[in-house]
């Protein structure tokens, strides 16, 4: 039996690495954590697979950095952990921009990815 904890670890896991790839700017090694199929949803229209995750965080730019926090988890399935994140994204040149961020990881043989991405921003 999973519990709170190990749901969390999960997450970390994956959104560090995550969170180094968009503080470093490096949009490939951003889109390899996510599954090949992923759904993501940005802060403009909705891309389907790595290549669009790719071109998304190449557009961001230089010196963004991201911060979060999980606020929620869920295990839907064994296989699966839900996110709900609080996410600031900084900026060199202008003010933070602060977003609500739900993720949905899938894990194969241990080997977690995002799997859905999807970013709110609320006014």
């Amino acid at each position: 039996m999973t519990t709170k904890h190990d749901d969390t670890a999960i997450l970390r896991r994956v959104l560090d690495q995550w969170k180094a790839a968009v503080d470093a700017h490096q949009p490939e090694r951003v889109a390899a954590l996510f599954a090949q199929d992923a759904v993501f949803q940005g802060l403009r229209p909705y891309s389907v697979g790595r290549q669009g995750v790719a071109d998304y965080y190449d557009s961001q730019p230089i010196g963004m950095k991201a911060e979060y926090s999980i606020l929620e988890t869920r295990r839907p399935a064994d296989d699966l952990v839900l996110g709900y994140l609080a996410v600031e994204f900084s900026f060199t040149d202008r003010s933070p921009l602060d977003v609500k961020l739900s993720v949905l990881v899938t894990g194969v043989r241990g080997d977690w990815s995002i799997a859905h991405y999807q970013v709110s921003r609320l006014d």
